[in-house]
């Protein structure tokens, strides 16, 4: 896509190079931090904001705060999970069985990073 594919449509459009885009799918918006894909998408990144701000959280109180059905927080979680950034534990011991969610080092470094990219990406300076 060239500016003159956009013209009038109010769309901005940089000059990406090969080199601002890595194997992963991951683009860099600017010279600042890596924009990372698999944060980003709505749930996921509310996922990991609530995660960097605790220890650990119960599954059912991060369900509860985002608003949403068992489904779609284990199949978000499942992907995070995938890709290394949250830690998922059923610790055993008297009663139900809870799930307790946590950011990995590599999932509250991949937060850091996605923050500042879109932080460049609001201020470029």
């Amino acid at each position: 896509m060239t500016p003159s594919d956009v013209t009038g449509s109010g769309v901005t459009v940089s000059n990406a190079t090969a080199s601002d885009v890595t194997g992963s799918g991951t683009t860099r918006p600017g010279a600042g931090e890596p924009f990372d894909e698999t944060i980003h998408a709505p749930n996921r990144l509310r996922i990991c904001a609530f995660l960097d701000a605790t220890t650990s959280t119960e599954f059912s109180v991060l369900r509860d705060v985002l608003g949403v059905a068992d489904s779609v927080l284990s199949k978000h979680v499942k992907v995070l999970q995938d890709a290394g950034y949250v830690d998922v534990e059923k610790p055993t011991g008297r009663g139900r069985v809870k799930t307790w969610l946590s950011l990995t080092p590599a999932g509250k470094t991949a937060y850091a990073r996605h923050v500042a990219a879109l932080r460049a990406l609001i201020d470029p300076s």
